[in-house]
């Protein structure tokens, strides 16, 4: 595995940041259109801001504009769009309420198992596992072809009901997948 580039020193108003920062303030937004069922406009937001996340990582990698901040708030800000889209989506009845709950239910085990370790004295050194990749990509494509359905009142019911059972599937083995690589890792104790 390639090592990752050094963090440049911790600048706050990059550009890279701001895109981000951005990209965070559409969340209500997007949530509110949802509500508002204008799914469509809600699926151009949740578009741009997956545009929006590839030019900021562009821009941090070429430009050498990585940042502590960049860091952790990127991340924040992908996870929260997405989480707030199921759960709205599932809150509209265009997505099912129990596939919105796995969705979260994996995202707390996950944070939760990492500030337990913490907490414990156990740094957990987590790297992102093939199976979670995968499941990120369905996450993202399922809510984008949700919104773009529903939005535009097209219909492709066999195609949605797979992209659930995928995302539902890849869900369930990429929090296992997690829960079984922390558990094997040797206790150094505090």
């Amino acid at each position: 595995m390639p090592e990752a580039a050094p963090v440049a020193p911790a600048h706050v108003l990059t550009l890279p940041n701001l895109i981000t920062l951005a990209r965070l303030c559409a969340v209500p937004a997007t949530i509110w259109l949802i509500l508002q069922h204008r799914l469509d406009l809600a699926f151009l937001l949740f578009v741009g801001a997956g545009v929006s996340d590839a030019i900021d990582g562009w821009l941090a990698r070429v430009r050498n504009a990585r940042s502590a901040l960049g860091a952790v708030l990127d991340p924040v800000a992908d996870k929260a769009l997405l989480v707030s889209v199921y759960v709205t989506l599932a809150a509209v009845h265009v997505l099912p309420d129990w596939l919105a709950i796995l969705v979260v239910f994996r995202d707390i085990v996950i944070v939760g198992g990492v500030l337990v370790l913490w907490g414990l004295g156990q740094p957990p050194s987590i790297s992102p596992l093939f199976v979670s990749k995968l499941n990120t990509a369905l996450q993202i494509a399922l809510a984008a072809l949700a919104l773009l359905l529903a939005g535009f009142g097209l219909a492709a019911d066999g195609l949605l009901e797979a992209m659930i059972w995928a995302v539902a599937a890849t869900t369930l083995a990429s929090g296992g997948a997690y829960v079984v690589t922390t558990l094997r890792r040797p206790w150094t104790g505090p």
